[in-house]
């Protein structure tokens, strides 16, 4: 069968043409996670933190918000990688419930003000962090939401490790839900939306929050639906684990039906971040149909 070739004319000229800038994006964000993988090798071994992964980060950010320049989508970037550097260590690293504690310990004395300990990867990290993210005015006033945030995803992380501990003693898939949190989708929102200090935003932080978790909440399911076979291999919980597909697609729709409400509800004081955070969906939607974040360990 012969393939029909698109129309040739001046939209998809200028629909290309953004595609390109927002590709452009991406490649120069995966070029500035590759330099700090260099920087922390132990924090990031070349599998699974391979090419594709940093590529892949840097693009789903690019598309979330692809009005931004690149100084502005560094330092998201860097926070979703940081993120995976947290998950590869409690998931995989972790040998007691100990280790995670004094990593926990560890990261929240940082988030406070505090010098990473010697030897600390993961701290001097979440340091650069910090500090890059103190640099902007609008960090003083929002620095505690930020720590905030960043306690939820260790807990939330936490929380998942025990669970793995006892097989025969799984959650339900609403608490499995309510941990959503161990994405870490809405402590990179933070940071994007401290960083790029739009006034409106962080006038409405408190709903823009509120939005983001239940869209953490429908990446959290649509992340399962993609990674099933592979969470299998790496023995991490998964949704599927603990309910029929079903019942995990019906929960998505209502979640995104919950979320559009509160899109709307926020397009009149902060359209552009509604925006970002409508694109989180479906950029995840189409993306998880046909790959994953990981390389190979």
């Amino acid at each position: 069968m012969t393939e029909t070739p698109p129309s040739t004319g001046g939209d998809q000229m200028s629909v290309a043409a953004e595609q390109g800038r927002i590709c452009a994006l991406a490649a120069k964000g995966q070029r500035d996670l590759a330099k700090v993988a260099a920087i922390y090798p132990e924090l990031f071994p070349a599998k699974p933190f391979d090419a594709t992964l940093f590529g892949n980060v840097a693009m789903a950010i690019a598309f979330g918000a692809p009005w931004c320049d690149v100084a502005q989508l560094r330092l998201t970037n860097r926070a979703v990688l940081w993120g995976f550097a947290v998950d590869w260590l409690v998931d995989h690293e972790a040998r007691s419930r100990d280790e995670i504690d004094r990593l926990t310990a560890r990261c929240l004395a940082v988030a406070d003000g505090a010098t990473p300990e010697p030897g600390d990867a993961l701290g001097g990290f979440l340091a650069e962090l910090r500090d890059e993210l103190a640099t902007v005015p609008a960090f003083a006033a929002h620095r505690d939401r930020w720590r905030e945030e960043t306690r939820k995803v260790l807990a939330a992380m936490a929380r998942e490790w025990d669970w793995k501990q006892n097989p025969d003693q799984l959650p339900s898939f609403e608490e499995y839900l309510d941990n959503a949190d161990n994405l870490a989708c809405t402590v990179v929102n933070v940071v994007h939306w401290i960083h790029t200090a739009d006034p409106a935003t962080l006038t409405h932080l408190d709903a823009m929050l509120a939005a983001s978790d239940r869209v953490q909440r429908i990446l959290r399911l649509v992340n399962d639906l993609g990674t099933y076979e592979r969470d299998l291999r790496w023995g991490d919980l998964n949704a599927l684990l603990l309910v029929p597909r079903t019942e995990v697609e019906q929960r998505i729709a209502e979640l995104v039906a919950q979320a559009r409400q509160l899109l709307d509800g926020l397009r009149e004081n902060c359209p552009v971040q509604a925006d970002y955070l409508a694109r989180q969906i479906g950029f995840s939607s189409g993306f998880y149909r046909s790959t994953d974040f990981w390389g190979v360990p």
